[in-house]
């Protein structure tokens, strides 16, 4: 276990007599390695900056204001965007009042609570039992990190066994491995055993999740109706279940559920830019324009501050008519995010979105051409964005200018976006005569990566030949010699490297695709026998 003097820790309180309290109480317990943040932007600054061992927040982190953050939104933002790994110790400061609205409700929970008035030697106690709990669990973290998620699994399975106490924590670092894995049901089976011990709530929610990923949609809104009647501040449950009800083609019952949980906790950016996306498409412009002009507003001084939140808000204040109200906004985009690489691209279709309403086609034209080269020169904008973008394009007959940005959608591997699902915005457009012609630049793009994978492979470099072979595959999901070399690929390197459970999936779908396509292609048994030898060297078991 950790020694305290070698612990960095942060204290993020805004009460100047709280921080020097807690810097003697730190001190008292051998522990020197203090810094302070006095609100969620500087903790999350410091964080971006350098990692601490342990994090000690105030919950009320807006001193009774109820304005701003509190420490559990700051603790989900920290989750999200991947400030603090699974290891850092977070404990929450907070009052018994307090902890008696969010413990066992939120999904994302401390490592532990410390109810205030406290003294050195419980904090110190809380400390260490929170090192315990780390140094137990870090065995399967470091694995899971390493990528080797099946022996992070084996670990949990040991550990539970071996530690009983940790068990839960043990089941749910497991259930979230097969979640990773895809493996939807075998999550569902481990939350299924947490819930026939504890009614944990992040269990319930986490089978729902399962359920939901397996398509079995009424069984997730059956177990989220329950959950929220017995935990109305599980924020994550809201956030799931607007989901399902989009799923089921109900976005006004969508809408009114994310209201819901914005009324409950209104601080929170992400669910206020979905519950305006929602509004939108259940056609209350009014109620979308809210939320989008409660996300500019609340994320003028966020970290995490988006120049697309300015693009939905003009959406909607477009769609008002209120070409006033929006050219304000693409203004203020253009004053207060200058220097933002993607505020460029935003800025200018946001303008085009205002000129084309205001009926001046040819300026119109002009923004939307400045947003592709903003576009193209790295404008780190989303999929979502992109493919409107393109669809503009295609609105005022700047065919190239729509390709250009489909291509980029295309390109990257991990976006959720499908080839198939971009190729639709020009059917959807009705320009099915751009899908052959798109589709012939993907082909040459696939074989381009096939050259460069044959390049890294002959270097010795088998993982890189890879991953290149795996963005080949992407963009050509169909093409048989695209997925032959990707099988022969991926085969090369687990035999020389060892098994990798995800890619080894990868290679059975592929020879599966093989198989149904061209039954006779002459690699595909010696691929085949290749796959088969790969699981018996190593000792998988049979499917």
């Amino acid at each position: 276990m950790q020694e305290n003097g070698n612990l960095a820790v942060l204290v993020v309180d805004p009460n100047p007599g709280m921080r020097t309290s807690l810097q003697n109480m730190l001190n008292l317990a051998g522990i020197g390695k203090v810094e302070y943040a006095i609100n969620a932007n500087t903790a999350i600054r410091q964080l971006q900056r350098r990692a601490y061992d342990v994090i000690l927040c105030e919950y009320d982190l807006a001193s009774g204001s109820g304005e701003g953050q509190d420490g559990q939104q700051l603790l989900e933002d920290l989750r999200h965007h991947r400030l603090i790994s699974a290891s850092t110790i977070f404990i929450m400061l907070t009052s018994e009042g307090v902890y008696d609205k969010v413990v066992s409700a939120a999904e994302l929970t401390p490592t532990d609570y410390v109810l205030k008035p406290f003294t050195v030697e419980m904090l110190s106690g809380r400390i260490k039992r929170a090192l315990e709990r780390r140094a137990a669990l870090l065995p399967a973290w470091q694995l899971a990190a390493q990528g080797k998620l099946r022996e992070a699994i084996a670990a949990c399975r040991d550990g539970a066994a071996a530690q009983a106490r940790y068990a839960a924590d043990f089941a749910r670092i497991r259930a979230e491995l097969h979640t990773t894995l895809n493996e939807h049901q075998e999550a569902a089976e481990v939350y299924r055993e947490v819930l026939t011990e504890r009614p944990l709530g992040w269990a319930a929610l986490g089978m729902a999740r399962a359920f939901f990923a397996l398509d079995q949609v009424d069984d997730a809104r059956a177990i989220l109706d329950e959950l929220l009647v017995a935990n109305p501040r599980l924020m994550a449950g809201y956030d799931l279940l607007a989901r399902c009800l989009e799923a089921s083609n109900e976005p006004d019952l969508a809408k009114k559920v994310l209201e819901d949980a914005v009324a409950i906790s209104p601080h929170v950016v992400r669910r206020l830019r979905k519950l305006g996306e929602v509004a939108l498409a259940a056609g209350d412009v009014e109620g979308a324009e809210k939320s989008f002009r409660q996300v500019v507003t609340k994320a003028r001084y966020s970290e995490f501050r988006n120049p697309e939140d300015h693009v939905n808000l003009v959406k909607a204040l477009v769609t008002r008519d209120d070409l006033l109200g929006a050219t304000g906004v693409v203004r203020d985009l253009e004053r207060s995010m200058r220097g933002n690489p993607a505020a460029d691209a935003c800025r200018a279709y946001a303008n085009s979105l205002v000129l084309d309403k205001s009926g001046n086609a040819g300026a119109a034209v002009a923004e939307l051409q400045a947003a592709v080269t903003a576009v193209r020169a790295g404008g780190a904008t989303s999929p979502g964005l992109r493919m409107d973008l393109a669809k503009a394009c295609l609105d005022h007959q700047l065919d190239e200018q729509a390709s250009n940005v489909m291509l980029t959608v295309m390109n990257e591997a991990n976006n959720g976006i499908s080839v198939d699902q971009a190729m639709h915005v020009f059917v959807n457009a009705g320009r099915t005569d751009m899908v052959e012609g798109m589709g012939q630049q993907l082909r040459a793009q696939a074989q381009i990566l096939l050259g460069v994978a044959d390049e890294k492979r002959n270097m010795g470099d088998v993982r890189g030949a890879v991953q290149t072979l795996l963005e080949a595959l992407h963009i050509a999901p169909n093409n048989l010699q695209v997925m032959v070399a990707t099988a022969g690929g991926i085969l090369r390197q687990v035999n020389e490297l060892g098994w990798d459970h995800p890619l080894g999936d990868t290679a059975a779908q592929l020879l599966e695709g093989i198989r149904a396509q061209d039954a006779q292609h002459p690699r595909l048994v010696a691929l085949t026998d290749e796959y088969q030898a790969a699981r018996r060297k190593y000792g998988i078991a049979a499917a």
